[in-house]
């Protein structure tokens, strides 16, 4: 059984796709990008972008009864390699003790120009 999982905390998906789905006790969340909910805008620069797609993320968790201790891996994609270490650094406070397995990518492109993506899965 598995049930699409919406929130109006994060961004509406901009294709044919849901936030997230949860099954057999499993959350499985789209790639996020920064996009501020309630604005439309996309921040400016690596840090505050990271900022946003956990945000949009936490929201997401929040939403189906989860948090980020929940999250066994990420993946993130990323615009530049080089911008690496930064998105480490916002990426880390979120995940403060027993980090989720994780994969990051330079990838050529992100959807709407952005820098970062990343994508979550949950269990309970």
């Amino acid at each position: 059984m598995k049930k699409v999982i919406h929130t109006e905390q994060a961004p509406a998906a901009i294709g044919p796709y849901s936030q997230a789905i949860e099954a057999n006790g499993m959350l499985f969340i789209s790639g996020q990008i920064p996009v501020n909910p309630a604005t439309g805008v996309v921040p400016e620069g690596i840090t505050a972008q990271t900022e946003q797609v956990m945000k949009n993320i936490e929201a997401i968790l929040k939403e189906a009864g989860y948090s980020f201790a929940n999250v066994v891996k990420t993946t993130c994609l990323l615009s530049d390699i080089a911008n690496f270490g930064a998105m480490n650094e916002v990426y880390a406070k979120y995940f403060t003790s027993e980090p989720p397995a994780r994969a990051a990518f330079a990838v050529k492109d992100l959807p709407k120009g952005v820098m970062v993506e990343i994508e979550s899965i949950a269990i309970k």
